[in-house]
């Protein structure tokens, strides 16, 4: 037998840009997944919201603001609790990432830490599309658009449109692989 590892044959299924996978924002019971709890406590304050009931509207709503406020300032996270993300968002390491209310986040998406999105001066926010990896201390500005399946270096400073799977790092940002 040679030191080469078998294949089994199946491919890795390839990370969706439409369809959310739920399953990547499930927090087992018991578990300390603080970036989980945060998404779990802004999902319910949103169903909340929604809800036609009154009971839950008025009530159930303010426990979930108060619940979205204990995990915000645990994780050290700005994330509003009226943003528009998609589902399926990862965020592992939540702590100082910041996301302006308007901005537009699409299906898993995974966010490391200490990235901000938000504007520049009186700039449209920015609309990140979906299974977009944004590595730490990455800062994405203004009116930008990023695409399906596109990555953000580390402390990339993205001031400018990135292609669908397409890779930008730098300060400025800049595509790689062109």
């Amino acid at each position: 037998m040679t030191g080469k590892p078998q294949s089994t044959g199946a491919a890795k299924p390839a990370i969706s840009a439409q369809t959310p996978d739920w399953s990547r924002e499930r927090k087992p019971r018991f578990a300390w997944m603080p970036g989980r709890a945060l998404l779990a406590s802004l999902r319910a304050y949103q169903a909340h919201a929604a809800s036609r009931n009154p009971l839950r509207r008025l009530v159930l709503k303010r426990v979930a603001v108060l619940r979205h406020r204990f995990w915000s300032v645990v994780c050290g996270a700005d994330i509003p609790l009226n943003c528009c993300i998609g589902g399926g968002l990862l965020i592992p390491h939540p702590n100082g990432i910041v996301i302006h209310p308007q901005a537009s986040i699409g299906p898993n998406c995974l966010i490391l830490q200490q990235v901000t999105i938000g504007l520049r001066d009186g700039d449209v926010p920015p609309v990140i599309g979906g299974h977009v990896d944004i590595g730490a201390g990455a800062k994405i500005l203004g009116g930008v658009c990023i695409g399906d399946h596109a990555r953000i270096g580390a402390n990339a400073v993205v001031l400018r449109d990135v292609p669908a799977g397409k890779t930008a790092a730098g300060v400025p940002a800049r595509i790689l692989g062109d």
